[in-house]
């Protein structure tokens, strides 16, 4: 089995799918390696490369917290507790972070002008809601996401946010300028694990494929794990191997040159 990334990964930095990269996913299931898809984005913004590529598979959002049927059933959902949302929407706010929560199926926040909404829009392909206030949703959140253009200023608020709530909740950077909170559970290592188990196939024959620190949970657990080129130093060390960037058609070179040639001899 392959499980893939979406942005910076299966997709190029306009979010679009590469006729390449779609062929390269038809010819792993002309293989007989299954795939399926792993992102921080919520299932509606998946649901369009799920039709797209037919995966026929079980798939996971929100980091790892939602495994969902490509019919878009809800299998199993991990949910931040109200505590540490509350907590967490209190920091980011005192930090002048621009926040962001997903929760009941919707995308919600307080300033439709703020910083990426524009791109967000066009990587879920759905709208935002605009509220006055989370309060409503404080004990059914999916993900809490800090955003902010200050790369070195969402990494401060990023430790703050890490020690104050510790083991309650997953802490991880899935682009520069998004901070994705999330249940403990919620992170694509423990995601990788369940799909691994529902569809039948063992760890050691499932490789995986990323590009930023919400990936390496996955690396740590996969028989084999594919960095992109644009990957930050310290995610390129974690995987076994490394293929071209999101603008050079990097997945498809993986599955080409990495995944392909591996499947006959060790199952991937």
């Amino acid at each position: 089995m392959l499980v893939s990334d979406i942005d910076g990964t299966l997709v190029t930095p306009q979010k679009a799918l590469t006729p390449r990269a779609a062929a390269a996913v038809a010819s792993l299931a002309q293989a007989g390696v299954s795939f399926t898809l792993i992102s921080s984005r919520p299932p509606l913004g998946m649901a369009s490369l799920v039709r797209t590529l037919k995966v026929r598979l079980p798939f996971a959002a929100f980091n790892g917290g939602s495994l969902v049927a490509p019919d878009m059933r809800l299998i199993r959902t991990h949910r931040l507790a109200a505590q540490s949302a509350t907590r967490t929407l209190a920091l980011l706010t005192s930090r002048g972070v621009d926040t962001w929560v997903f929760a009941d199926g919707a995308w919600l926040l307080r300033d439709p002008g703020g910083s990426n909404v524009a791109r967000e829009r066009l990587t879920v392909g759905f709208e935002p809601t605009t509220v006055d206030s989370f309060e409503n949703v404080i004990d059914r959140i999916d993900k809490i996401v800090g955003v902010s253009d200050d790369h070195a200023k969402l990494g401060a608020v990023e430790i703050e946010i890490r020690r104050l709530l510790g083991q309650d909740a997953n802490v991880e950077r899935s682009q520069l300028y998004y901070l994705d909170i999330t249940h403990p559970k919620a992170n694509k290592g423990e995601a990788v694990r369940s799909l691994a188990r529902m569809i039948g196939v063992s760890l050691r024959q499932t490789a995986v494929i990323g590009d930023m620190t919400n990936d390496v949970a996955m690396f740590r657990i996969a028989g084999f794990s594919i960095a992109m080129g644009q990957s930050p130093p310290g995610v390129r060390a974690r995987a076994d191997a490394a293929t071209g960037s999101n603008e050079e058609d990097g997945f498809a070179q993986a599955v080409d040159r990495l995944v392909l040639p591996r499947a006959p001899r060790e199952g991937l």
